[in-house]
């Protein structure tokens, strides 16, 4: 098998997209998290600790999916060095761990949309529940 130099450099463009994605993700959570914050100290109500909690784990995903996101360009840009040194075998073995590292990464962010969608699924339970057509 051949890889050229050019191969790792296609996933610049894609994983940057990504990161930014996750980013906008985590940014508009800890937003939504102050603001419950803010509720709770107000009101004490046991659901807003429930969306928090669940908030929470949410963030969690989104840094491991950053963390793999990452790991995912470093390897690429290992890999280029690596074919750039001719050391073509290490390089196609590292490019291969970068792709298997971006596989985890987006498992882990479809794992945080099911739970963001799930979480949506309650709030429009209970919308429907208090508004019966």
């Amino acid at each position: 098998m051949h890889l050229s130099i050019e191969t790792p450099a296609l996933l610049f463009s894609a994983t940057s997209l990504i990161l930014l994605a996750y980013t906008n993700r985590f940014l508009t959570i800890a937003q939504i998290v102050r603001s419950l914050k803010k509720n709770y100290d107000q009101d004490k109500n046991k659901s807003i600790l429930v969306e928090i909690k669940n908030l929470n784990q949410r963030i969690t995903l989104i840094r491991y999916m950053q963390l793999f996101g990452v790991l995912c360009l470093f390897l690429s840009v290992f890999a280029m060095l690596l074919l750039f040194l001719n050391y073509e075998t290490s390089g196609i073995y590292v490019f291969g761990l970068s792709l298997l590292v971006l596989l985890i990464s987006l498992g882990i962010s479809f794992w945080e949309i099911s739970i963001s969608v799930n979480a949506l699924r309650v709030h429009l339970k209970d919308l429907m529940n208090e508004n019966d057509y």
